[in-house]
């Protein structure tokens, strides 16, 4: 059960990331260029919730006992 409730967290952090890393990218028709668009999401703290989630899920699929 445990393994189950640590990917859901897993899984809610990635979405949340990536939702915002797409929401920002509606900077880029405002003239914003793809450079000053990589600098500011590494600046924001939500946008490291991607890697975070992904990380989280792949530790539980890695550690979930799985039957022979």
């Amino acid at each position: 059960m445990g393994y189950v409730f640590l990917f859901l967290i897993g899984f809610g952090l990635a979405v949340t990331g990536g939702v915002t890393i797409i929401a920002y990218t509606n900077f880029l028709p405002a003239g914003v260029t793809w450079l000053e668009y990589f600098s500011f999401i590494l600046t924001r703290p939500e946008c490291y919730f991607l890697p975070a989630g992904l990380i989280l899920i792949a530790f539980v699929i890695y550690r979930f006992p799985h039957s022979p």
